[in-house]
Parts: structure tokens; sequence; C-alpha cells
């Protein structure tokens, strides 16, 4: 910290908006990411940055890799200050270490901590300093120098010792939708029936580990591909394996069969809102963690197919969820299998 006066801000970074004014910083079209913490502000000094799955598929899509997609990616940043997928409004997060800690900062980080951060680049003030030179546009996970900001309502954790940064990152990116599913398994009670669209992937595995773990007596794990579905059966996460496509709602509700109790949306396309519902017993929940997730569908969707059902935004956070999501990590070596396998494609 330098040794002059501490600038004041909003804990909620407010003063952080350039545009629209009155909105807060994940709604606002453009933000300042100057370095200069406030007082109650964390800078931090960016390796990585991890696009969350919706917005890289959408990215990939439309501009391929290599000078494309890297342009696509600098020309947001430096248009709105952060990183928001105009298409898809989503994020992802990011991975760096601690430059500058301002006096009145509630985070109990230090300077020199290894940190990812667990809000979404859609409201943390960043820049690019590098060009993302050394990003090809194959991986969500885009090595990056720049600076980014947090606020006093911000939340990061401290990386841990004992794995590789890409694993830990790519853990705490989708660590609020394990935690999530624990609780909602729970309150089903001992027993319940749980099916996870995109079990094969990130949030997809932690989850069905998280179900089995709260108590779920029948576990299955939908996937899109045989791989996708033999990879998951080789790491024993799942009672069921099972293959459709997410987005035929007929062929989703002909694979499951009997229907669930508890249905974990973890894919990155869109449509897949009336499958997860038909898949749900009347009085069940379904729990949606995809950005690509069309809540007007869903709702309308419930409506129309005259299903009881309960439907829940998993939010990104739950009190503890970064290390409940490393401890499932560690403990469970299938977990761990699926995660190392995508470090090495």
């Amino acid at each position: 910290m330098n040794a002059q006066v501490a600038r004041v801000g909003s804990p909620f970074g407010l003063h952080r908006v350039v545009e629209p004014a009155g909105v807060l910083p994940q709604q606002a079209h453009r933000l300042d990411a100057d370095p200069e913490p406030y007082a109650d502000e964390v800078v931090i000094d960016v390796d990585r940055l991890n696009l969350d799955a919706a917005s890289y598929r959408q990215l990939r899509e439309q501009h391929g890799t290599g000078d494309a997609v890297r342009a696509a990616v600098l020309g947001i940043v430096a248009e709105r200050g952060k990183m928001q997928n105009p298409v898809t409004g989503s994020g992802g997060m990011l991975l760096g270490t601690v430059a500058a800690v301002g006096p009145d900062s509630p985070l109990a980080l230090e300077v020199g901590d290894r940190v990812a951060t667990l809000v979404s680049l859609t409201l943390t003030p960043l820049r690019i300093t590098d060009g993302l030179a050394d990003w090809d546009g194959l991986s969500e996970q885009v090595p990056c120098r720049g600076t980014a900001v947090l606020f006093g309502r911000s939340i990061a954790a401290v990386l841990p010792n004992d794995l590789p940064d890409g694993i830990a990152l790519s853990v705490m990116d989708v660590c609020g939708a394990p935690a999530l599913t624990d609780r909602v398994v729970r309150e089903a009670g001992v027993g319940a029936s749980v099916l996870v669209l995109g079990g094969g992937g990130k949030s997809g595995s932690l989850s069905l580990a998280a179900a089995r773990r709260a108590g779920a007596t029948r576990v299955v794990a939908l996937v899109p591909t045989v791989a996708e579905a033999d990879a998951v059966r080789a790491a024993g996460l799942a009672d069921e394996v099972v293959i459709a496509d997410a987005r035929d709602p007929l062929a989703v509700h002909a694979a499951i069969g009997t229907p669930v109790e508890v249905t974990v949306v973890c894919v990155d396309v869109p449509g897949c809102e009336h499958g997860a519902i038909m898949a749900t017993a009347d009085g069940g929940t379904v729990v949606f963690f995809s950005m690509a997730t069309s809540f007007p569908a869903a709702a309308l969707g419930a409506e129309g197919l005259a299903a009881d059902v309960r439907m829940l935004v998993g939010n990104g956070y739950v009190p503890g969820h970064a290390a409940f999501a490393l401890d499932l990590l560690r403990a469970e070596p299938g977990v761990r299998a699926l995660f190392a396998a995508r470090e090495t494609q």
C-alpha cells in the first residue's frame, strides 16, 4: 500500500461502476479496473483466467481458436473492464497472487498469498497486460498477466499446497455445485435418488460424489457420449450411467426410467430444462447450475408439463463450499481421475 490515505469505497463495489450509474458491478456495462486499491479492496496479480464452460463453448463456436478467440476476449475486457461474455452473460473466475491489501479489507488475505477468486469475473474489475499471448484458445483455462480487484464483499480462497494449480482452479470454479447438491440431497432424506445431467464434467462429477456422500442410494449420471460413459463408470461415481442428449426431453425421460427425487443440471449447453423437469418426480427438486439455463423456459416448461417440482438456481456460493469440494477431490479417487484426465486433454 502507498503511504497516502486509502480511498474509501463501497463493500459492494459500487464505486467501480462506470456505467450505467446505480447498478451493482455484475449488472454494469463497464467497470473501473484501476489497480490502485480502495481501503477495503484487494488487488491480485493475475496468472490465469478460468472461463466458465458456457462462455468458453460459445466463444469457441463463434471464434475458433488462436488469434480470433484471443481478440474476442481481449475486446470484451477492454470494453467492459471485466470478463463478461455478452452472449451468455457469464464469466468465470481467476487465479493469481495478492499484490496489495487495503487497510480495511475483511478478506484475511496477505500480500504474496496465492489465491483463487470465488466470485464471478462478471463483477471483477480486470485488466489484461500481456495480450493473452500464451493462450492458444484450446482450453477454458487462460494463461494471463494482468490485475484484478476484489471488493470487501468478495470471496477468495488461498490455493492448497497439495494440488496442482490447474486442478485446484478447476475445482474452485465449480465448488458451489457439490456443496448445494449435498444440502439438497440431505433435505430429501437418506435413500434419495439423484440424477446429474452432465455427470462427466467438473461440476457433474463432484455433484455425483456429493450426492452419494449425502446418503443417496440411487445415483444416476447422464452423459452424451460412450467415451464419457466409460470414464464415469471407471470412476465408480454412479450406480447407473445412461447416454442421452440432455436437450432431448423424451430421450432423457426414456433413459432415466423411474423419475428421481433430485435432479442436478451441470451441462454447458442451452435447452436442457424440460428434460430435467421430466426426469424429476412430483415433489422433487431440480437444481440448475448451468449458466446456459433459460429460467423462463424452466418455469413455463414445468407449468406446461403440470410438474410439481421445486426449482433452485445454483448461485455458486454455499458457506464452506471450496473446502467441501477440495475434500471430495482428495477423498474420491474417481473424481481425482476425471479431473486429471481433463488436465491432460
